[in-house]
């Protein structure tokens, strides 16, 4: 599932190629692409069509775009969900679900969605919000990317945890755009162990390991975010290119960056957990 990176770097783009204009028409191609809107792809469309976009917004993973009127179009891209800026000539793709014509008849905005379990859906806003975020985000955190992330706020927040660190750095309330990749990352550059009990880091180490998910998350934005296939991709189509800078995550059998230690994955929470059996000591029982 696309993370802060991957998700920022399609934020750009729309900013670029679909802030200011004008929505012409409206094509829904299946439902479910829209399954988060009340009054289903009758609502969408009327309230879409004649908007302008403003200027795409992020937290964490989400995206939005205010329309005015107290109104946000929300793109949830789930698993393989793609948002393309493609000229109206482009073949479409078999998993098209959605079209935005705009009224300077330029390019269009399509969402391609293979595995259909993102969505679109026009959500009302925070009343008095100047971001105009979607009430269906508000409990959302702050990522370690936005200015007004407090590092000090998070630090005591996760100490106080019952839990693991881990599971807390996946905890979108408690900080938004961490997920399954850069979390092992940050994890291998703090050297602890994802089963580590929060309530033993201590405050320095909790703001190190702060400090190495906000870096290797920049990292990957500068080289637009990480993809193992086809399914993230950038508004022109692009993929990025981090996978090949990764130290943990999906490294099982290959020695670890630092130690040499043939790297380990472990099955966690339906999912898997990378991570180097020397640099990085399980907790003791």
């Amino acid at each position: 599932m696309p993370e802060l990176p991957e998700v920022e770097v399609v934020r750009r783009g729309l900013a670029r190629w679909a802030a200011g204009r004008t929505v012409g028409d409206v094509q829904v191609l299946h439902p479910r692409a829209v399954r988060r809107q009340a009054g289903g792809s009758d609502e969408f469309t009327a309230l879409l069509r004649g908007r302008t976009l403003g200027a795409p917004q992020r937290r964490g993973k989400y995206l939005w775009v205010p329309l005015g009127d107290g109104l946000s179009l929300i793109g949830h891209l789930g698993m393989s969900g793609q948002l393309l800026v493609q000229e109206p000539e482009m073949a479409d793709s078999v998993h098209l679900r959605a079209r935005l014509r705009f009224t300077d008849g330029g390019t269009e905005l399509r969402f391609v969605d293979q595995r259909t379990f993102g969505g679109l859906a026009v959500e009302e806003a925070e009343a008095g919000d100047p971001e105009s975020t979607p009430l269906s985000l508000a409990h959302i955190a702050r990522d370690p990317l936005d200015a007004r992330f407090d590092d000090d706020a998070f630090a005591r927040a996760l100490r106080a945890k019952r839990t693991t660190v881990k599971r807390a750095l996946l905890d979108q309330t408690l900080v938004s755009g961490v997920g399954n990749i850069y979390a092992d990352e940050a994890l291998w550059r703090s050297r602890l162990h994802f089963d580590r009990p929060t309530a033993t880091l201590t405050r320095p180490a909790a703001l190190e390991l702060l400090g190495h998910a906000r870096d290797v998350m920049t990292a990957a934005l500068a080289v637009g975010g990480t993809s193992f296939d086809s399914m993230y991709v950038n508004v022109n189509g692009e993929s990025g290119y981090f996978s090949r800078d990764l130290d943990a995550y999906g490294r099982e059998g290959q020695p670890c960056r630092r130690c040499g230690t043939a790297m380990r994955r472990d099955a966690w929470m339906n999912r898997s957990s990378y991570s180097c059996p020397t640099c990085q000591r399980p907790p003791r029982a």
